[in-house]
Formats: C-alpha cells, structure tokens, sequence
C-alpha cells in the first residue's frame, strides 16, 4: 500500500499522457489540466474544484479507478505484484501479459467531438446524450472522440478512439490497449423489450438514433468483425428474443449479415436485416438524406 501512495506523480501522469512542468523546485503541473500542483513529486491538488491526495485518488478521480483497481495498477507499474495475486505457475511457453486498461484523460470540454460528429450528421441531442451517459467524451491529448464501453455494472472496460480530422479521408481508429473486445460498445438493455440492433461502428449505431430518435438502449457496435459483444450482451439479458442486424451494405457486411444470420437462427433467435436505405453504411445514409434535405430546401427557396 505504501508503495501505490508514494508512486512518483510527474512520472505516472507522462505515462497516461500528461505533458508534465515543472514549477519551481518543489512543484509541477501539466500542461492539459494548468489549475493541479504537485507538491514534491508525491501529492497533488487542483484548485479549480479543491480535489487532491496521492497517487490512488488520481486514478480514481481522472481515470474511474476504484480503490482496489488503482492500488493494483500502481503496484503494477511500480513494477510489484499485487499481495492477494496468486503466485504465478512456471510455464515454460513465455505469454504476453494484456496491458491494464486505463481510459485516457478527458479533455476540459467536447468541443472537436460536438464539431466532428455534428459534421458527420449526427444530432447535438444525440451526441450531448451519449456524453451524459458516460459513453461519449474527448480526450485531452490527441482531442479524438473516445467511445466508452461499459459492463451492466457500469464499469467502463473499453474504449474506441476515432481521431476528428478525418472527413477528407481514412483518419485514426483504433481500441485503447486492454479493452475488453467481448463488450465493446453499447446501450443499456430495456427490460421491456426484446430485440437488439446490432451496428458495426459506434458512428453508425449514433447514425441510427439521430434517424430514429425513439432507439434509446438495445443496440450493441461490434467495433469490428468480431460477434464477442452480440454474444455477451445475449448472456447478460436472456430475455431477449429478437436480432435486428443493421450492420454495412457493402460486401463485407453482407457477408457478415449472412454468417450472423445462419449461426444465431439456429440458435433459437428471430433474426432480420435492417439495411440502410442509401450510403454503404448507416452514417452515410445519414449524410446523404441531410444533403438531399438541404438540397431540396435550397431549391424550395429558389422557386419562391
């Protein structure tokens, strides 16, 4: 325990990707988040809303951390093991150890994620929802929309980063290491209904409830070609019956449409396809009816 509290601080914040500075001989800051101190490398405050302590507190303040995860990742990175983790059997086959999943540092506000997404078509109520549920946010270092995965316990266990310099071509994708791929990203499960929709990309699956406002939980992102997240979010709410699979209209997705809809039929599942109407993807339908919306009212103000 007193090796997790006397973590060096400037050193574990370049780690989760501060840029740290020095102030003085006896403190530092960071350049993302200017109001917090560090005091003697061991203790920190941030006076924009009076929060402090040690190392432990700072993964459970900035990365949603409880008491017994933060002491295990300091103790990680410290380079000890864990007291109550068992010893390690000798395997003479070396296996590489899965990196600890840590969320990356938020960003002071949303502003790059609100422009990017809107760009791409989606609704300010839908993107300010997907925030407030603790889904949505934008990191502080590279400013990429951060797509968070939660379990039922609300836990967030992965992570989706998409860069937000990307509409002119293919921009950065990719999962924050440790991400548990078997989650991925999702709506809470109503209860009282028994269907799924199930989106490739967490885009698409916003793409959808900005053109149907009413879908507010039962959707599931693989976040890739991976059926893992269909798969635990059918374990976890067994009540459901129902699979409506909204995934691409290109080749790729209709491949894996097909693949879906043989495997979980003989399952038991009552599985339909939901295309969209136009575009290769539910975004781009978005996009496309926004254009033609645009289109069409420009030339209503023309004709008057």
């Amino acid at each position: 325990m007193e090796t997790a509290k006397r973590t060096d601080l400037p050193d574990l914040l370049e780690h989760l990707g501060y840029t740290v500075r020095r102030l003085g001989s006896r403190y530092h800051t960071t350049r993302e988040m200017d109001s917090i101190r560090i005091k003697e490398r061991r203790t920190w405050k941030r006076y924009s809303n009076g929060t402090g302590g040690d190392a432990i507190t700072f993964l459970q303040e900035f990365c949603g951390k409880d008491f017994r995860e933060a002491v295990n990742y300091l103790l990680e990175f410290n380079g000890k093991r864990p007291r109550d983790s068992p010893t390690p059997r000798p395997n003479p086959v070396q296996q590489e150890e899965k990196p600890v999943f840590a969320l990356p540092i938020p960003n002071r506000d949303h502003r790059r994620v609100f422009a990017y997404l809107q760009k791409r078509g989606i609704a300010v109520q839908v993107i300010r929802g997907f925030i407030e549920a603790g889904l949505l946010y934008e990191d502080s270092l590279h400013h990429n929309c951060v797509f968070v995965g939660r379990e039922v316990s609300g836990k967030p266990v992965f992570a989706s980063k998409r860069g937000t310099y990307d509409l002119n071509g293919s921009g950065f994708k990719g999962d924050v290491p440790g991400s548990n791929k078997d989650v991925a990203f999702r709506l809470p499960c109503n209860p009282a209904l028994d269907w799924v929709a199930v989106f490739e990309a967490p885009v698409d699956l916003m793409s959808f409830c900005t053109l149907h406002r009413q879908v507010r939980s039962n959707t599931v992102a693989l976040c890739g070609p991976y059926q893992g997240p269909l798969d635990t979010y059918l374990r976890e709410n067994p009540h459901l019956k129902r699979i409506v699979l909204c995934l691409d209209a290109d080749g790729p997705g209709r491949e894996a449409t097909e693949k879906f809809q043989a495997e979980y039929g003989q399952k038991g599942y009552d599985v339909s396809t939901r295309m969209p109407a136009q575009g290769k993807d539910w975004n781009e339908c978005l996009q496309q009816r926004d254009w033609a919306r645009e289109r069409g009212d420009q030339r209503q103000s023309i004709a008057r």
